[in-house]
Formats: structure tokens, sequence, C-alpha cells
């Protein structure tokens, strides 16, 4: 239920995406109070989904990045606190203390805190030459690892066949460096695609010359006077490494509120309008987990989520009900496919394919039930933003009519036009 509005000072805990979109949120809501954006990184609000695609490949100047300047925060009236961490949260005070130990007062509170890189638990994993990508600092020493790889003539493994350490390979590849991905399971992003979506991305990276081995079971990072030289998996053979990039998935940043009281479950649980249980707590972003009205959770990790979960943050703290309800989508960008996805594919039992999967553009619908649920467009915009559409209005085309290419689909989430 919508609540009173908040006046004085609202503190928003993480300068990404998500915390961003609720400081700008809360200006187009008419809130007239203080905003403080802390951030944990000394760098402004940037875009994180170039780091490990088209940033990483062209290098362009680190301002492309910036979802806002420093300017346009500013006359917003939003200030901006780089290299500002926040360690404890007091509820029953209002108050938040910082690492170098002063405490902020909030009348409404918004934590955006993010998520952190899954850790490695493997013997060598500390060594130089093995890296994560999760922030922008993260991609420059990645940058620098693929220059040394190319000028040295070294490989580049990469342990993980998600989206990240998929749009690195790619990113590897067209540098010309020899590339292998290490994948623990049978196929490429096998949680979240269906088995023509993993064999056409298999099939994409192969023909660029890169090197995949799937059932890997990595034992050991393989290091040589504190440098990372090869990793090696359970059959005993060691993949030779000039660097590694390690694509494991991510732990939300959940500790602050899990501290203080609020419930979590591998994140902050929030109902769909970003409300925690406290009433001048809201939350946003990577960190959180949704409550779904059939009590289950919902994680998502994408700019949509954060930018939706940051509208919704702001309006809640303001008194008003604005709860995420649009279908969730994410892309991936490898070589020249973009995939495009469309719902959420967990738990289907029919996969009807629009097109020729064994090309390099097709769509995947997913079912359950007899209902459509999701949607994997393969170099198909056009067709993902019919599918958004379709998900968004609730309407499920018959597997007949998708797998039909002339019929169009676009027909059935058209307004009648009146006579």
């Amino acid at each position: 239920m919508p609540g009173h509005a908040v006046q004085g000072v609202i503190v928003i805990v993480g300068a990404g995406q998500a915390g961003l979109q609720a400081a700008e949120s809360l200006r187009q809501e008419g809130f007239e109070g203080e905003i403080l954006l802390l951030g944990a990184e000394a760098h402004g609000p940037y875009n994180r989904p170039p780091l490990s695609k088209k940033w990483l490949m062209d290098r362009p100047s680190l301002a492309s990045l910036a979802i806002r300047g420093p300017e346009a925060i500013e006359r917003k009236r939003i200030m901006h606190r780089p290299s500002s961490l926040a360690v404890e949260l007091d509820r029953a005070r209002q108050m938040l203390r910082l690492t170098d130990g002063s405490w902020l007062h909030y009348d409404g509170l918004v934590l955006a805190t993010g998520s952190r890189l899954r850790p490695l638990p493997l013997p060598g994993a500390e060594l130089g030459g093995v890296f994560g990508l999760r922030s922008l600092d993260d991609a420059l020493t990645i940058a620098a690892a693929l220059d040394r790889c190319h000028g040295e003539g070294q490989p580049l493994v990469v342990i993980g066949g998600g989206f990240i350490g998929l749009e690195v390979a790619a990113t590897a590849r067209k540098r010309g460096i020899e590339v292998v991905v290490l994948e623990g399971l049978s196929r490429l992003m096998s949680r979240v695609v269906a088995p023509i979506v993993s064999t056409a991305a298999a099939r994409l990276h192969e023909s660029h010359g890169t090197r995949l081995v799937f059932d890997a079971k990595v034992t050991e990072l393989v290091g040589r006077e504190g440098r990372v030289v090869a990793v090696r998996t359970a059959d005993g053979v060691e993949h030779p490494a000039g660097a590694v990039v390690v694509g494991v998935g991510v732990i939300q940043n959940d500790e602050l509120a899990k501290a203080a009281g609020l419930e979590c479950d591998r994140g902050i649980v929030v109902d769909s309008c970003s409300r925690t249980a406290d009433p001048l707590v809201t939350a946003a972003g990577d960190c959180t987990a949704r409550r779904m009205p059939d009590g289950s959770l919902l994680r998502l990790e994408s700019v949509q989520n954060a930018v939706e979960q940051g509208k919704s943050a702001a309006a809640a703290l303001m008194g008003r009900e604005r709860p995420f309800l649009a279908a969730p989508w994410f892309w991936s960008d490898q070589f020249d496919l973009k995939l495009q996805m469309v719902g959420l594919s967990h738990g289907y039992d029919t996969v009807i394919s629009r097109g020729d999967a064994d090309s390099a553009a097709f769509s995947a619908y997913y079912y359950r039930a007899g209902q459509l649920i999701a949607v994997d467009s393969l170099s198909r915009p056009g067709e993902h933003m019919v599918a958004r559409k379709l998900l968004d209005a609730g309407l499920t085309p018959t597997p007949q009519q998708v797998a039909d290419l002339q019929f169009d689909l676009a027909s059935l989430v058209r307004k009648p036009t009146l006579a």
C-alpha cells in the first residue's frame, strides 16, 4: 500500500544504473529535498554492458561510458559522492555509517548496492593474470591483459560459457587472440537458453576459431613466478594461458541490509514497487530479490530491471505506487550475433523455432502448459520487439502461427481500427 511522501534528505547507496535512476526519478516525481548519491567507485555513473562488448574492443574514452555527465547530475541537484561506501545501517536512528567513520542522516533511503563477482574457489585463483569483469576498473585491467596476450602471442582462457565469458571471448578472437572457453556443463548458456540457441552460439564461436571445451571441471590454475600460465582440468589436461577471465556468476551485495534486520534471501527482498518491510527503505537493481504474487523470489540482473526498480523506488518514497510489471528483457552481443531475450524461460516444456535454427537468424519461442513465457531472438530485432509486446499483453500465438513465417505475429498485438 502507498505510504506518505518522504521529505528532507534521501540517501541513495550505490551510483550505478539503479541508483542514478532513483535519483533522477525522485526529481521527476517532484521531490524538492536533498538527494545524496553515494558511489563506491571513484567514477561517476556509467553503463556496464559495453564493458564486455564494444568498449572492450574499441576502447573509446572513459567519458563515452557515462550515463550522465557531472554537469547534468548537478543540474538536477543530485549530490554525487564517489568513493563513498556505507558499512552500517542504523534504521532506528535513520543513520548510515561510512568507511571513514562519519554518519549520515536520512529521511528516505534507497539501497542500490549491486552485486560482486563470485570468487573461484580453486588453487591459483589469486594468481596475477586472473580476472573477473564487473566494473570499469576490471575492464581496464582486462583490456591491458588482452593487449599483452596479443603482443606476446599468448592464449586467453575463459572459465564459464555464460554471457560475460562469451562476450569477452568474442572480443579477444576479433583481436586475433587464441581463445579457449572451459564450460562446466554440456552446453553454452545452459541456465538461460534452450539447446537450439546453445547450439547456434557454439557454432558461431567455433566458426570464428574459438575452442570450446564442455563438461570441463577446472581443478587448478597453474602459476609460475606469481602469474597464471595454465588452467588444469580434472582430466589432467593443462590449457596454456597468458590470461584467464572467470565468469561464474555474481553474489548480491545485501550484507548492509541483512545486518540491519531487513529480509534478505540472496538479495534484499522487495515487493513489485521496490519496497522493503521498512517504509523508509527501498531497494533497486542487482542487489534485490523481488517477491512475486505466488510467494517465489525473482532475481534479475539487467539494465531494464535496474531502471524500472529505480523508478519504483523513487515513487514509493514519494508515497506512490509504480509497480514493475513489464516482461523482463536482456541482450548479448557476440561477434555479429545479437541475442535478445524477453520473458523467463525457466520451466518451459515446449520450444518452437521461428525460422531456420541452422541459420544465424531465428527465434525460439518457449511455452509452458500452452502459454508463451519467453522468446529468444538471434539477430531478429524486429521480432524481439513484437515478442515484448506479446508478452506484455499476455498474448500467446499458437505454435502453428509461430512456425509459419508467413503469419504476421504483429497482427496479434495491433489494435483493431474502427470501421
